[in-house]
C-alpha cells in the first residue's frame, strides 16, 4: 500500500511539473513572439530615423504608432495625444460649439454618424444615424481619428463647415452648416399626451440629465400622470452612473440593472435600490437605431425586468466599457476592457460579422429613412413653438408660424403604437 501510495505521489508531482515547464514555455513562446514584434516596430523607428529623407519628429513617429495600434482593435479604443485627453470631458461639462452629433470610426475607417442631438444645426440640416462623413472641408475623413475629426468640426459659433456626407441608398451630397453653441439640455418635449399620459425625450446621458429627470417627472406626476412614455430614440448615451440612476427611478427591489464583465475583469454587477419612487407607473420605452450605450442599458433593463414595453427599431449596439488609462506626457489611452450584458446576459455589444447586437424592441416598427427626417423637422417645429425664451434661439417669425408648427403633418407610427398600448391598458384597468 505504501509503495503504491508513493508511486502515486511521484507521477502527479512529475505531472504537474511537466504542466508547469509546458505553460513556462508557452508563456515564453508568447513573451518570444512579442518581443520580436516589437523589434520589428523598433527596427523602423531606427531606419527613420537614421535614414529618412527629412530630420523626423520623432515624438510624432511614436504617437502615429500607438494610434495605428488602436486602429487595428475596434471603433471605441484610442490613443489621445495630451490635447485630444483633455477634450474628452467637454460632453459632460455643459456646452461646445460645432454641429452637434455624436460620432465614432466604422470599421471602414469612415467617421460615422451615430446621432443628432435634438434642437442642433446637424437635426435641422437632417443629418441621420449612421450617415458616413466622407470629406471635411473637401479634404477626406477617411481613417481619420474621433477626436481629429471633432477637431474640424468645432469651431466658433456663427463660423462655417461643409461635409460631404454619404448615406445608404443615394449618391454622397455636400452640407454646409453654420456652427452653434450646443447646449446640453437632455430632457427635453415634457409634456401629457392625453390627460393620463405623460411623455418626454432624453437626447443624451450627462451629469445634469438625472437632475432634469427628476424635474420632468415631478412635473408631469403634478399634471395627473397615470403612464409614461419615456423617447430614447437617437440617445447616443453618456455616462454608466446615469443610466443607472435613470433605472433606479422606475425599478426597484435590489433588481440588476446591467453587468460589466471583460477578459481580465470579473463580472460586475449594478442593481437598483431597495425602493423606487415610480416603479408603479405602466411604461413604454421607445428607441430606435440612433439609441446606443446608455438608451440601450435602460431598455434593456426595462425589459428583462418586464418592467417597459419597448417599442421601435434594434437599436445602435454600443455596449462595451472603455478605460482610461494614463500615459506618459500627459497622454491617455481609451481602452475597451469590459462588455455590457442586460440582466437576462444579453450582450449589447453588435458583433459586426454575426450581424447580431442590440436591444430588440418587443414591438418593431420600421420607419423609412425620409420619415425620421421630417419626424425630425417636425419635433423641432413643435419645440419652437412652445419655447419659452424664443426669440433668443430660434427665428420665429409670426404668431401664425407658431400655429402651423404645432400641426401634426408627419405619422409617428412608433409613438402613436405607445399612446395605444396605454390607453388600452387604462381601460382594462378601469
Amino acid at each position: 500500500m505504501f509503495k503504491k501510495k508513493k508511486m502515486f505521489f511521484a507521477v502527479l508531482v512529475f505531472c504537474l511539473v511537466s504542466i508547469s515547464l509546458l505553460k513556462f514555455e508557452t508563456i515564453k513562446a508568447a513573451s518570444d513572439d512579442i518581443y520580436g514584434q516589437i523589434k520589428v516596430l523598433s527596427q523602423i523607428l531606427v531606419y527613420v530615423r537614421e535614414s529618412y529623407v527629412e530630420e523626423p519628429d520623432m515624438k510624432k513617429l511614436i504617437y502615429g504608432a500607438a494610434d495605428g495600434m488602436m486602429r487595428t482593435l475596434d471603433p471605441y479604443s484610442q490613443f489621445m495625444e495630451p490635447q485630444e485627453a483633455k477634450e474628452m470631458k467637454v460632453h459632460t461639462e455643459g456646452h461646445f460649439g460645432g454641429l452637434g452629433i455624436r460620432i465614432m470610426s466604422s470599421k471602414e475607417g469612415w467617421i460615422t454618424v451615430v446621432t443628432p442631438l435634438p434642437g442642433t444645426p446637424a437635426w435641422r440640416m437632417g443629418i441621420l444615424p449612421e450617415d458616413k462623413i466622407m470629406k471635411i472641408e473637401g479634404e477626406s475623413a477617411k481613417d481619420l481619428s474621433i477626436d481629429k475629426a471633432v477637431e474640424k468640426l468645432r469651431g466658433k459659433p456663427g463660423t462655417k463647415v461643409t461635409i460631404t456626407v454619404f448615406r445608404e441608398g443615394i449618391d454622397p451630397f455636400d452640407l454646409t452648416v453654420i456652427r452653434e453653441d450646443i447646449p446640453l439640455i437632455t430632457v427635453t418635449g415634457i409634456k401629457m399626451l392625453t390627460d393620463l399620459i405623460g411623455y418626454f425625450r432624453i437626447t443624451e446621458m450627462n451629469a445634469k440629465t438625472i437632475e432634469e429627470l427628476d424635474k420632468a417627472l415631478s412635473n408631469l406626476s403634478t399634471q395627473g400622470m397615470k403612464s409614461l412614455i419615456l423617447d430614447l430614440r437617437n440617445d447616443p448615451g453618456g455616462l454608466l452612473t446615469t443610466a443607472i440612476d435613470i433605472c433606479k427611478r422606475f425599478i426597484g427591489d435590489n433588481k440588476l440593472i446591467v453587468y460589466t464583465q471583460g477578459r481580465k475583469f470579473p463580472k460586475h454587477e449594478y442593481r437598483a435600490d431597495s425602493t423606487a419612487k415610480y416603479s408603479e407607473i405602466p411604461m413604454v420605452i421607445l428607441i430606435n437605431k440612433g439609441s446606443a450605450s446608455g438608451s440601450e442599458i435602460v431598455a434593456g433593463c426595462m425589459q428583462d425586468n418586464k418592467r417597459a414595453i419597448i417599442i421601435g427599431m434594434q437599436s445602435f449596439g454600443k455596449g462595451s466599457v472603455q478605460s482610461l488609462l494614463p500615459l506618459e506626457g500627459e497622454a491617455s489611452l481609451r481602452l475597451t476592457t469590459q462588455k455590457y450584458y442586460t440582466p437576462s446576459g444579453k450582450s449589447i455589444h453588435k458583433d459586426e460579422e454575426k450581424k447580431i447586437g442590440g436591444i430588440t424592441p418587443d414591438i418593431v416598427i420600421e420607419v423609412p429613412k425620409e420619415t425620421e427626417i421630417a419626424l425630425q423637422k417636425q419635433e423641432l417645429d413643435i419645440d419652437i413653438a412652445t419655447a419659452k425664451d424664443r426669440s433668443k434661439k430660434f427665428d420665429v417669425k409670426t404668431s401664425t408660424d407658431i400655429a402651423d408648427a404645432t400641426k401634426q403633418k408627419v405619422k409617428d407610427e412608433i409613438l402613436e403604437r405607445a399612446i395605444q398600448i396605454l390607453q388600452v391598458r387604462d381601460l382594462l384597468t378601469k
